[in-house]
């Protein structure tokens, strides 16, 4: 089985969002996987996506501080024409990437106890961001 979804997530604040359930109610299919693989290739170049705890919400907030001491607002970047979160949006992106592929097992994400999806937003003002979904399985 093949199935292919696009999802549109609405404008959010920077920061990491949990993305799990959106992916889950986008994509039913997944519960009738035996075994698969779920495929998420965010369509954007200042924002990304990761695994990450999903249990603690310190643990989000610590990412982001992370990331802005990483890729600071601050540095001197030659792209400098969409604002100031900008570039820095990019070098984070490029650090997590834009993409995941995760098993499908006995019709559920294999994730581990604590992990869940994150979108990781990294400009002040975003745009909605969209997520091509591919799931094959059998």
């Amino acid at each position: 089985m093949w199935i292919q979804q696009t999802i549109q997530l609405p404008r959010c604040g920077r920061g990491l969002h949990l993305i799990t359930n959106r992916v889950l109610d986008a994509t039913p299919e997944i519960a009738e996987c035996r075994v698969g693989l779920c495929h998420l290739f965010l369509q954007h170049t200042s924002a990304s996506l990761t695994i990450n705890e999903n249990a603690d919400p310190d643990v989000p907030v610590d990412l982001e501080s992370s990331l802005n001491s990483i890729a600071p607002e601050d540095f001197p970047y030659a792209h400098t024409l969409e604002g100031p979160d900008d570039m820095p949006a990019h070098v984070k992106s490029s650090l997590l990437g834009c993409s995941l592929s995760i098993p499908i097992q006995n019709g559920c994400l294999a994730l581990g106890t604590w992990q869940g999806v994150y979108l990781c937003e990294h400009r002040d003002r975003a745009t909605a961001r969209r997520i091509l979904i591919t799931v094959h399985g059998e």
